[in-house]
């Protein structure tokens, strides 16, 4: 196999497909990445066993052929070549590498050894903009659950209906829903399935340079497809919790502030307070304003007051900080909140609105 392709292409495929490789050292072919040179096409492979990545890029194919290269050594070597066009003459034994004066002489491992790219056939899919999704998926995938006896709170629910994209997550402590209104290609009867939570987030945090990105399903998988990328992983199976059934009907407190107020307090009222996560929030209506409190047994006690605007009745709740602050990240930092608040006893809802409207359910802990 002979092949000479752009250091700065390979390095950005590198870059994509090293998602995908396996730290296992137990199985050495998995930290490899599969090099397929072909028609004037170079397709890079890696997988893990429970995701595989597949990215394609123009290169001079002088003889087609394959191998596998040790995926972290062949991205240290090309991320640090200075530019130009890199050369590749591979052997069944040994794979020359050079670019301008470097010179590497690498062991190859076995392609057919590689497991094969995962076929699929797709029974639905939708294209949606990957841009627009991704700033989607920064503000739900968060609250994911970690806990793996629930796999189905590891993921994110996508609908897709009527040109309208909710993601929602949960790990049954809060709850995140998203949406916004956009074309799409969805069909009337629309598109839903839960993505792992964590997929979905590195899918999205890959370079490209196409505005579009097409997640489809089979009975098995989640596949994505962007430019001249393939990522397909396996997708979890299940029933959602019902959300919308957690949702308030109402609320007898509404209080307006900024989500960049709010954090600033966050932050500071939370440095005597590293082993309670616990804050106090009083919000008086009268003076229009709340309070943020918290004690500490070992460091004392902190507090901080910011003027909003409140309507309703005065009352007080305790919440995880650590969970408000998730929420006011995923707002934005220029963000108008609405907290809006029940009891103490009951969930304490932040919204925010503008092109992607923003839902946070949080439950209370005891004051």
């Amino acid at each position: 196999m002979i092949f000479s392709v752009s250091q700065s292409s390979l390095a950005k495929a590198l870059s994509i497909v090293s998602k995908g490789m396996s730290s296992n050292a137990t199985l050495p072919i998995l930290t490899g990445i599969h090099i397929n040179a072909v028609d004037g096409m170079l397709e890079l492979q890696s997988t893990d066993l429970a995701i595989s990545i597949r990215c394609k890029i123009p290169a001079q194919i002088d003889a087609p052929g394959q191998t596998v290269l040790s995926g972290k050594t062949l991205l240290n070597i090309v991320k640090n070549l200075d530019g130009g066009s890199v050369h590749f003459n591979a052997t069944s034994s040994s794979c020359v590498i050079t670019c301008g004066s470097s010179t590497f002489n690498l062991i190859v491992l076995n392609p057919v050894d590689f497991p094969e790219f995962p076929e699929f056939v797709l029974e639905r899919s939708v294209e949606l903009p990957a841009t627009l999704l991704s700033t989607m998926v920064d503000k739900v995938y968060r609250v994911t659950s970690k806990d793996t006896s629930r796999p189905v709170l590891s993921g994110v629910l996508m609908t897709v209906e009527n040109n309208v994209i909710r993601l929602v997550a949960t790990d049954s402590f809060r709850l995140a829903v998203c949406d916004t209104n956009v074309e799409t290609s969805a069909l009337n009867d629309g598109f839903e399935m839960i993505i792992p939570g964590t997929v979905f987030h590195d899918v999205l945090t890959i370079p490209s340079e196409s505005e579009i990105i097409l997640i489809g399903s089979t009975d098995s998988q989640v596949v994505f497809v962007f430019g001249d990328t393939t990522y397909v992983s396996r997708r979890i199976e299940g029933n959602f919790p019902n959300y919308k059934q957690l949702l308030p009907a109402s609320n007898q407190t509404s209080v307006k502030l900024m989500s960049s107020e709010l954090s600033g307090a966050l932050r500071r009222v939370s440095t005597i307070s590293a082993n309670n996560p616990k804050v106090c929030m009083d919000v008086n209506t009268d003076d229009a304003s709340i309070k943020l409190s918290t004690t500490s047994p070992d460091m004392g006690e902190a507090s901080e007051t910011l003027p909003v605007e409140a309507e309703g009745s005065s009352l007080s709740i305790a919440l995880n900080y650590r969970y408000v602050e998730d929420c006011v990240s995923a707002a934005g930092s220029d963000a108008q909140l609405t907290l809006e608040l029940q009891d103490a006893m009951r969930p304490a809802v932040f919204k925010t609105w503008g092109k992607i409207n923003y839902l946070y359910l949080l439950m209370p802990v005891r004051m």
